[in-house]
């Protein structure tokens, strides 16, 4: 009686037509999950942007008389460095929303020349640390790290010292625009201007 038990126990072999729906539905799921992987992977880059990121921005008007902490990102649209760090800035802006106010300000709007020049921005990302009262208490510049700015913003919260304060990265070069000296628009020109 074993060997008959053991007999009836023996797989039968696999005939071509099973071997055939195997191999095709192994190719199915191979297919399946790379184009999962690479939709993935696409979705993941592409998931944050500099004007995604500026467009959920707090307007600085508002930042600096909501009673937050603020900081303020001085920032291009072809700057490399900037893009690179915009999803570490995504994620901590989600992380911090609802304690600091996550500020973008496009350095080619000439509209922030005055904060430029106030914060003496002459490389992007520059990153300034503002407290509840609009009170400027540390700059950055350059790729910062998340865990840098993750300690930066957790200090920043709590009313302590930046541990990373006035640190520096990798920047992208910028020269503020200066206003011309010799501009005939200019109300205080007082009238010197030359008619041909």
């Amino acid at each position: 009686m074993t060997t008959e038990t053991h007999i009836n126990s023996t797989p039968k072999p696999e005939t071509t037509t099973g071997k055939r729906v195997r191999n095709f539905l192994i190719a199915i799921v191979a297919i399946a999950l790379s184009v999962a992987l690479v939709l993935g992977l696409r979705t993941e880059t592409n998931s944050t942007s500099l004007a995604d990121l500026d467009q959920a921005s707090t307007p600085l008007e508002v930042a600096i008389s909501n009673g937050k902490p603020s900081i303020v990102e001085f920032y291009a649209n072809w700057c490399t460095v900037c893009q690179k760090m915009a999803p570490d800035i995504a994620e901590l802006e989600q992380e911090y929303a609802e304690k600091v106010n996550f500020v973008m300000l496009n350095v080619d709007n000439t509209k922030w020349l005055p904060e430029m020049l106030k914060y003496r921005v002459d490389g992007i990302p520059h990153f300034v640390f503002l407290a509840e009262n609009g009170e400027t208490i540390a700059q950055t510049i350059g790729d910062q790290p998340h865990t840098v700015m993750a300690s930066n913003l957790d200090a920043l919260v709590a009313g302590s010292s930046l541990p990373y304060a006035k640190t520096s990265g990798q920047v992208s070069q910028f020269r503020a625009p200066v206003t011309p000296a010799n501009n005939q628009d200019d109300p205080r020109s007082h009238g010197s201007q030359v008619v041909n």
